[in-house]
C-alpha cells in the first residue's frame, strides 16, 4: 500500500471503530525498527482513543504521541507505567529496585546487559531492566527467579519485570479512565508482551511477523508483516466494524 493509499483508508474509517491500541516494535515499524510513515494518518485519523503501549520506556510512547498529533494515552515498560492523557495520573505497577538488582547480580557474574556506557534503553525506566538479546538468557532467568521476577522475551531484548505486570493489565486501568469497556478495545501487536492486551481488547490482530505467543491469541493474522500488516489490520478491523 502506497502513501496515498494509506491517506484514503484514513479518511474512510468508519466511526463505528472503537479505540485502539497498538504496539511500536514490530507493529507500526517496518523490519529495521524505523516507524512506517504511512501509519501516522490511520492513527491521527482513529475515530476513538488511542493507546501506543510498548516495552520501551515512558520517553517513548509519548514522544510519539506527541509527533503522531493525538492524545498522551500510554502504557510503557510492558505495563509497568500508565497515562491516560496528558492530564492524568502516571501509575506505575512494577518493582525497579528488584529488576535493578538482578542486573547488578547479572554484572557481578561477569555478564552485560549490552546497551554501552550510556544505556539508553534503561536510563528513563521505572519499573523494570531490559537486557540484550545477544546477552545469555539462561543466567538472567535464574538470577530474576531468585529475585522474585520473570524474563520476557519481546523479540527486541529482554525484560526483567515483575509478573503482576501486563500491558493487559494496564489497559483494563486506561479503559476505565477513558471511559469505554474493556472490550470495546481493538488491539494490534506482535509479540508475547501482546497477549495480555490481546485477552483484554474485544479484538485482537497480530501482524505477519509476531511470534507464536501472539499469533496463537490474536482473532486475526495479517498475510503482511511490519507496518504492512498494522496496515492489513486496520481493513479488517474496518470491516468488522462496518459488519
Amino acid at each position: 500500500m502506497e502513501f496515498a493509499d494509506s491517506l484514503e483508508l484514513a479518511a474512510s474509517l468508519p466511526d463505528s471503530l472503537g479505540p485502539l491500541v497498538a504496539d511500536i516494535d514490530g507493529t507500526l515499524t517496518n523490519d529495521t525498527r524505523t516507524i512506517d510513515p504511512r501509519v501516522s494518518p490511520i492513527i491521527n485519523s482513529w475515530p476513538a482513543p488511542v493507546v501506543i503501549a510498548t516495552g520501551k520506556a515512558m520517553p517513548y510512547p509519548v514522544a510519539l504521541c506527541e509527533f503522531l498529533g493525538i492524545e498522551i494515552n500510554v502504557i510503557a515498560e510492558n505495563g509497568g507505567v500508565a497515562l491516560a492523557g496528558r492530564s492524568g495520573r502516571i501509575q506505575f505497577e512494577g518493582d525497579r529496585a528488584a529488576a535493578a538488582a538482578v542486573a547488578e547480580e547479572y554484572e557481578r557474574q561477569g555478564y552485560d546487559v549490552g546497551w554501552g556506557a550510556a544505556d539508553l534503553v534503561n536510563r528513563w525506566r521505572e519499573t523494570e531492566i531490559a537486557v540484550s538479546r545477544d546477552s545469555p538468557l539462561a543466567p538472567l532467568r535464574s538470577i530474576a527467579a531468585d529475585h522474585g521476577l520473570e524474563v520476557v522475551d519481546t523479540g527486541y531484548a529482554y525484560h526483567v519485570k515483575s509478573a503482576e505486570q501486563s500491558k493487559g493489565r494496564a489497559l483494563s486501568v486506561l479503559a476505565e479512565e477513558l471511559g469505554y469497556e474493556r472490550d470495546a478495545f481493538l488491539a494490534v501487536g506482535d509479540s508475547v508482551n501482546d497477549v495480555a492486551t490481546f485477552e483484554v481488547a474485544g479484538l485482537s490482530v497480530a501482524v505477519g511477523n509476531a511470534d507464536d505467543a501472539a499469533t496463537e491469541a490474536a482473532d486475526h493474522v495479517t498475510e503482511s508483516a511490519f507496518g504492512d500488516g498494522f496496515l492489513e489490520a486496520v481493513l479488517w478491523l474496518s470491516e468488522q466494524g462496518n459488519s
